[in-house]
């Protein structure tokens, strides 16, 4: 079948709606009619070239949500209609880290520097003017209609918006597990988390629920700081040198106990900040992305070492995505979760590139595609 989608043909390129064609689900595979799409930054970096698309054309997009049209053959546990969250990362279930607990980890998570299926660097299931087109995350959420593998779907109860639901597929999970499962934040611990975009809002819901006594986000934009104070935050600043001197002056001079880097694109810079402004024994998580070729580090060696400080990298914010999505959603029925007040703006399919644009400037806490509207 045909279906529109937002695509790059270039790198650095803009994201450009075309018609594609999407076969038909194979064993394991469903075909899924998108409802909702969040705009997130790692869609932004392939446009940007910070990282480089496996093949281009590359359709774009990793946090969805919507409905099962079609089931692959032999393809038990899914049926039509039912309503579903993508996972970006893909989970099997079986490798040593599925085993583990560690389904952000899972070996299947190799696949997606291909834009192809996972086991398949060759099977595509997309393609334009017959020649084949990349899944961002196995999935390329800004379709209409995409054709994914069931590693990558959770099933969900239909009583919640898709619209808020697909936000749990990445930006939710990534920063409230950044807080809670990377930093192991705990009662009565300061924290700072750089950067307040979709991601870093959740880490300041997520520090607030693990019941930190101080949440300080730092944003230079206004409209950033405001909304992080109403979703959790003590305290909020416009840069790290006075993130770093309040921490210290409720810690007897010591630093936070962790410092959360999720800002757009991240430089050796950020991280030496995100080090510094930690205690003895203090943890710096990173979560943004830079440039995918750039290997620089600007942090005091001597420091990291003798005040035995830990850097700890987070991806998806070590969840496991079939158990803590459900989780997720069900704290979000309690109200423990907020989730509607993170949509500032909701756009069509064809105004995509302004979403990015939005979000670039700062306009957004996060920018869904409505892809009925």
């Amino acid at each position: 079948m045909l279906t529109r989608a937002a695509v790059l043909r270039e790198t650095p390129g803009r994201y450009e709606v075309v018609e594609l064609e999407v076969e038909d689900p194979r064993p394991g595979e469903l075909r899924v009619r998108m409802v909702a799409s969040g705009l997130c930054h790692s869609d932004d970096h392939f446009a940007t070239g910070d990282q480089i698309p496996p093949i281009l054309p590359f359709a774009g997009g990793h946090e969805g949500a919507g409905i099962v049209e079609a089931v692959g053959p032999g393809t038990p546990g899914f049926a039509e209609g039912d309503h579903v969250v993508f996972s970006f990362l893909p989970v099997c279930g079986r490798c040593r880290f599925c085993a583990r607990g560690l389904q952000n980890l899972c070996d299947l998570g190799a696949s997606l520097g291909t834009g192809a299926r996972p086991g398949d660097p060759t099977s595509f299931r997309l393609s334009l003017d017959g020649q084949p087109v990349g899944q961002m995350a196995g999935l390329s959420t800004y379709c209409e209609h995409t054709t994914v593998s069931t590693a990558s779907v959770i099933k969900i109860d239909s009583d919640i918006p898709l619209d808020v639901a697909c936000l749990t597929g990445c930006g939710v999970g990534t920063g409230w597990g950044a807080a809670v499962n990377s930093a192991a934040v705990r009662p009565g611990h300061v924290v700072i988390v750089m950067g307040i975009g979709g991601i870093g809002i959740n880490a300041v819901q997520g520090a607030a629920h693990a019941g930190a006594a101080a949440v300080i986000a730092v944003d230079p934009v206004a409209f950033k700081r405001e909304s992080a104070l109403k979703l959790g935050a003590t305290h909020a600043v416009a840069d790290m040198a006075e993130a770093t001197e309040l921490a210290r002056s409720m810690t007897n001079g010591q630093g936070a106990d962790a410092a959360i880097v999720t800002v757009g694109v991240v430089t050796g810079r950020h991280l030496g900040q995100g080090l510094e402004a930690v205690r003895k024994a203090g943890t710096c998580v990173v979560v943004g992305l830079g440039e995918s070729f750039v290997r620089d580090g600007d942090f005091n060696l001597h420091e990291l070492v003798l005040y035995q400080k830990r850097l700890q990298g987070s991806l998806f914010g070590a969840s496991s995505p079939t158990a803590d999505i459900p989780a997720q959603l069900e704290m979000y029925r309690q109200g423990a979760l907020k989730l509607d007040e993170l949509i500032t703006a909701r756009y069509a399919l064809d105004d995509i590139a302004a979403g990015f644009d939005d979000l670039k400037a700062g306009r957004n806490i996060r920018g869904v595609v409505r892809h009925d509207s």
